[in-house]
């Protein structure tokens, strides 16, 4: 089953001096100026303030930041403070007290990497990312999962903002992309005043878990070129034609490298279902001009094997690739939904297809069930009649944005916006058309606080956006 992807950034390397400033910075004691000085150590000092907050400062590989790394401690279950209590894990870029903050929610782990996101660069402000709980480390021991939940979720960064807007007293912006779209929409929800803008990029909408014509339909029109549809479509059947070459060659790399499969249970349902994410992975990751890179459908059965591993990853569908991610698929099978696209042109190949859905991908000693779409009929219910300061941002080539959110009569000063023959990506703003890229821009920067044409759109070489630097592989 299709995973939604972290997130899209960019960042740029610092020079070995500037890190070596900033590195020299954090090992300098704390000054004792008052919040808003340039002393050094100054807001070392006072994030070192914050009751519950474990303070790291690390080099910078940004110029004209400094790096944090946070560990903030939290309840288990909001309801219960008196309870369990984990640490969770945030990453700082700060650059001045007094410039915007930009609360990027990943929805997974956060990157160990500093990266500007669009709303960051528009805004000329600070970041922070903050790992999703239940995620390595930010997972208590032991583990109560009932409380992986998006209410939990979104009170952890309610919290965390909490403490620090004694610092960051200026303009907050919510953002994220995927699962940390979702993530920053729900926070929104259930904590609308935190924020004052929210930038949400090719985040689903599943309303309707058993409707899922969606994504049938998007399969059918996806793109402007119907041979390379079809394709990609005869590619995914000639794996399972060739179904003992292929799974020769997995055994070997499973050998090789150690993977067990003991959640899917055998190499060769973990094979059918990598078979069953690779046209939705292609039209994720790639472009629709990355067609003439794959092979023919008479291609050696290496060639065959390869593009398989490279579009699909292969190793994802092992124990040792699915443990990361356990907290994302008991999230989609008990509260946010999961796609089921029909395979049609895959039967009657296929041996597995109704294990395609969350339980498939999490331990059975953790106990799952799905509460039939309650969660996310309130969340699209709410943003339909109260989203305000909300921009969301899908890419058309996208299987992700077949079921998007919608705005309604009640959602004001927001927009949904489509960037043309893009995918799952984290960067749009940049590739809409003109007059919705200038409408963006001036609506994010209201909303920050932040004067019209202070800061530009800043784009960097694909390497540094994290669908490519640490995207799962599905």
């Amino acid at each position: 089953m299709a995973i939604l992807l972290a997130a899209g950034m960019t960042g740029a390397g610092a020079t070995a001096a500037q890190a070596a400033d900033t590195a020299q910075a954090g090992t300098a004691k704390a000054g004792t100026a008052k919040a808003g000085t340039a002393q050094a150590g100054d807001i070392l000092a006072q994030l070192k303030a914050i009751p519950g907050m474990q303070v790291t400062e690390k080099p910078s590989t940004l110029p004209g930041y400094r790096w944090f790394w946070l560990e903030y401690r939290q309840p288990v279950d909001h309801r219960n403070p008196r309870g369990q209590w984990f640490e969770q894990r945030i990453m700082l870029q700060h650059k001045a007290s007094d410039r915007p903050m930009v609360l990027y929610t990943s929805g997974y782990d956060t990157p160990e990497v500093m990266f500007t996101s669009e709303p960051t660069a528009l805004v000329d402000g600070n970041q922070i990312s903050v790992e999703y709980r239940y995620f390595t480390p930010s997972r208590p021991e032991p583990t109560d999962w009932t409380k992986d939940t998006i209410w939990q979720a979104a009170t952890d960064e309610h919290r965390l903002i909490g403490a620090l807007k004694t610092i960051y007293k200026g303009k907050w912006i919510s953002t994220g992309a995927s699962k940390g779209g979702m993530t920053a929409v729900y926070h929104k929800r259930f904590y609308p005043r935190d924020v004052d803008g929210s930038v949400v990029y090719v985040a689903p909408n599943d309303v309707n878990n058993n409707d899922d014509r969606a994504y049938d339909k998007f399969f059918q029109t996806v793109g402007s070129d119907p041979e390379c549809r079809a394709h990609v479509k005869a590619l995914a059947r000639e794996f399972l034609k060739r179904r003992p070459a292929m799974l020769k060659r997995f055994k070997a790399a499973a050998d090789e490298n150690g993977w067990t499969f003991d959640i899917l249970r055998t190499q060769d349902r973990a094979f059918e279902n990598s078979v069953m994410d690779y046209e939705w992975a292609f039209w994720q990751y790639s472009l629709q001009s990355d067609c003439p890179s794959l092979p023919a459908v008479t291609a050696s059965d290496d060639e065959i094997y390869k593009t398989l591993d490279t579009i699909s990853g292969l190793s994802f569908y092992s124990d040792q690739g699915l443990a990361p991610y356990i907290p994302y698929y008991y999230q989609a099978g008990t509260q946010l939904g999961w796609p089921t696209p029909k395979f049609k042109h895959l039967r009657p190949l296929l041996r597995y297809e109704s294990s395609y859905q969350p339980r498939t991908y999490v331990p059975r000693d953790i106990p799952m069930r799905f509460d039939n779409g309650r969660a996310m009929h309130d969340i699209d219910g709410w943003v339909r009649g109260n989203a305000n300061h909300m921009l969301f941002l899908y890419g058309s080539n996208d299987p992700w944005g077949a079921e998007p959110f919608r705005l309604g009569h009640g959602s004001r000063d927001s927009a949904v916006y489509v960037a043309p023959g893009m995918n799952h990506s984290g960067r749009l703003i940049a590739k809409l058309p003109a007059d919705e890229q200038s409408k963006s821009i001036a609506n994010l920067k209201r909303w920050a606080g932040v004067e019209e044409g202070m800061q530009t759109l800043k784009t960097g070489p694909s390497a540094d956006d994290p669908l490519e630097l640490q995207r799962p592989p599905l």
